[in-house]
């Protein structure tokens, strides 16, 4: 036989046993497919639009003050890498610096710098709370805190969304079973999708009465609100029993987030957290820009009076759009169908509005929503015009 054509019969029927066996990626493939069919699929896409959907609620991200804070940084010589874990190499005296005076700034014994919220929030409720211990979450806290107490030892129950009560009655019933545990009360001071305020003067009743733990996530909070934009846990912290979470890419304008609490839980994280201990530790110019943005909080109170104006307009001409006042920042349009909700979605961005629409299992089922957020990148004639677009999509 001609060695060509035997060849070419060799080659084709290797082609058909190849596409007839299945790709390593058909369940990922088939995952992907149903999620699109869903009209689910999550794509990555660039800004534009009206800045009506970031966090960053006092403009600091693109700030003059901040961008030549970075500037001098690099001309002082500071890395842009740190090239190791904290552990090793990588601790950076600029990381010292900031953990210095971000506890000084917040009132805390102590502060801890992680590359992310989700890292800090996910290492804290892994690590700290131990087997025999119950946890006590807000039912909507956030997904980095899920995630770290799905890999923690303790048990979890959920308590019902800003209700102190029901957070008394979990603890009280897993007491009445013999446990002899500590009990850790994990909430948020303002929520991300709702725009409202945990209770906390009453939840650190709760942890009193119980000697348990209060770990509060202020990344909504942190430099919006309290004095200094100390958040709405100020008046708390410093205290034994309360840890609080503040991230750095929001209101701060860069990136990262600090644990801020008692020096023995920072040792335990620092010896314990397998995030902090096994990550390559956080950019040193980055805690240089965070240090900057303490100080900017510090020193120029306006821009939180500015958002506070923002807030007060935006409540007053987007509620008769069934926009929900919160007095925060957030402020949720709730629309209940998922289509209906992404409909809108695409009809404000198409108008010009960078403003998404939030779906379960992100929210409740039945509460999809446009999550409106206030920042500096804004002004009021931009929200006017936002009230005009929704009231002509809006049915």
């Amino acid at each position: 036989m001609d060695w060509n054509i035997e060849q070419n019969r060799d080659a084709t029927e290797s082609g058909s046993r190849e596409s007839a066996t299945p790709s390593v990626w058909a369940a990922h493939q088939q995952d992907l497919g149903a999620i699109e069919r869903q009209a689910r699929l999550r794509r990555l896409q660039p800004r534009s639009g009206t800045d009506f959907s970031s966090n960053d609620y006092l403009a600091l991200s693109g700030s003059a003050r901040l961008r030549d804070s970075v500037a001098a940084a690099l001309a002082r010589g500071v890395p842009i890498g740190s090239g190791g874990s904290r552990l090793l190499r990588g601790n950076d005296p600029e990381h010292e610096a900031l953990e210095t005076e971000a506890a000084a700034f917040f009132g805390s014994e102590t502060a801890l710098f992680f590359a992310s919220g989700y890292a800090a929030n996910t290492a804290l409720l892994a690590t700290l709370p131990q087997r025999g211990d119950l946890v006590v979450h807000d039912a909507l806290v956030h997904a980095s805190a899920h995630e770290g107490m799905r890999l923690g030892r303790a048990e979890t129950r959920a308590a019902t969304h800003n209700d102190a009560d029901a957070v008394d009655t979990v603890i009280t019933q897993w007491r009445a079973t013999g446990a002899t545990g500590r009990a850790w009360i994990a909430v948020e001071s303002l929520y991300s999708m709702d725009g409202d305020r945990a209770p906390l003067d009453d939840l650190l009743a709760v942890a009193t009465r119980h000697d348990a733990m209060l770990l509060i996530d202020e990344a909504h909070a942190t430099g919006v609100f309290g004095p200094d934009g100390r958040g709405l846990a100020a008046a708390l912290e410093g205290r034994e029993t309360v840890i609080t979470l503040r991230t750095c890419g929001k209101a701060l304008g860069s990136e990262g987030a600090l644990l801020c609490g008692p020096a023995v839980a920072r040792d335990f994280l620092v010896n314990r957290a397998r995030g902090f201990i096994f990550s390559t530790a956080p950019s040193p110019l980055m805690a240089s820009a965070v240090r900057e943005g303490l100080r900017i909080l510090a020193d120029e109170p306006a821009r939180r009076s500015r958002l506070a104006a923002l807030i007060a307009h935006a409540e007053r001409v987007l509620a008769p759009c069934g926009v929900t006042p919160t007095g925060s920042q957030i402020l949720p349009l709730l629309i209940g169908d998922d289509a209906a909700t992404m409909r809108v979605a695409a009809a404000v961005q198409a108008a010009g509005f960078d403003i998404r629409g939030i779906r379960p299992p992100t929210v409740p089922a039945g509460t999809a929503r446009l999550r409106i957020s206030l920042t500096l990148n804004v002004d009021e004639a931009a929200i006017d015009r936002l009230a005009e677009t929704l009231r002509e999509i809006l049915p």
